[in-house]
């Protein structure tokens, strides 16, 4: 099967095309750090974007220790750690890359060495792909709210769960609206929708809903909120 252009040009290990796209993440930028221990225990969290010198080594800052409690026993040589960013000025874009710790320095701070990855990423967040996520939200749907929980977020429509909402399966309103009250830096994000799906669950309903066009620009603060978001 034949490559895109675009796929392309992600694929191919060129180390000034890391450096490039690596470039695209400022030092001090907000990152998350995706690491799985030996054992197969999986842990997120939040770091800080340092630095990178090509070919050598890419630095990070030592996550919180309040956050990574036991965890921290497993940052060590060797582990793998996937490396997620977001890019400034460029809306709704994503550097990723996978890498292994080379090692952990303590002066003048605590700093994760990692090898210089062989592939850096550009991941266009208005695509299709879904992004797991915990997001407290309301629901109104005619003069009624619903406390509700957003469990996965596309730029085209999300998943949510409504606890005791059974009756939600009988409603012929369509639409509906998501009020998000507080959320990393966002406050009162509402979001317009149409339900396409819903799921009778152990302890709840799951609605699909489809974004409406209208709601483009705050769906999009949402998914760069949630992308940098351990959970």
């Amino acid at each position: 099967m034949p490559h895109t252009p675009v796929e392309l040009e992600l694929e191919l290990p060129v180390v000034g095309r890391l450096s490039r796209n690596l470039t695209l993440l400022n030092p001090g930028a907000t990152v998350t750090l995706d690491m799985t221990t030996p054992s197969g225990q999986h842990g997120k969290f939040r770091s800080v974007f340092i630095g990178y010198m090509p070919k050598k080594y890419v630095l990070v800052q030592y996550p919180d220790s309040s956050k990574l409690g036991s965890f921290a026993q497993y940052v060590t040589q060797g582990i793998g750690v996937t490396v997620r960013g977001l890019i400034e000025g460029h809306e709704g874009a994503v550097v990723a890359f996978i890498s292994n710790i080379r090692q952990t320095i303590q002066i003048p701070s605590r700093i994760i060495v990692l090898d210089f990855p062989r592939e850096v990423r550009l991941q266009n967040l208005r695509s299709s792909i879904r992004i797991e996520t915990y997001i407290k939200a309301k629901i109104k749907v005619k003069d009624e709210y619903w406390d509700s929980v957003i469990s996965d977020l596309s730029v085209s429509g999300c998943q949510i769960m409504i606890t005791n909402g059974e009756k939600l399966i009988l409603t012929e309103d369509k639409s509906v609206e998501i009020i998000i009250e507080a959320f990393q830096n966002l406050k009162n994000l509402k979001l317009n929708a149409d339900i396409c799906n819903t799921k009778i669950q152990v302890d709840g309903v799951m609605l699909g809903v489809k974004f409406d066009d209208s709601s483009k620009i705050a769906v999009n603060k949402l998914l760069q909120q949630a992308v940098i978001l351990p959970h």
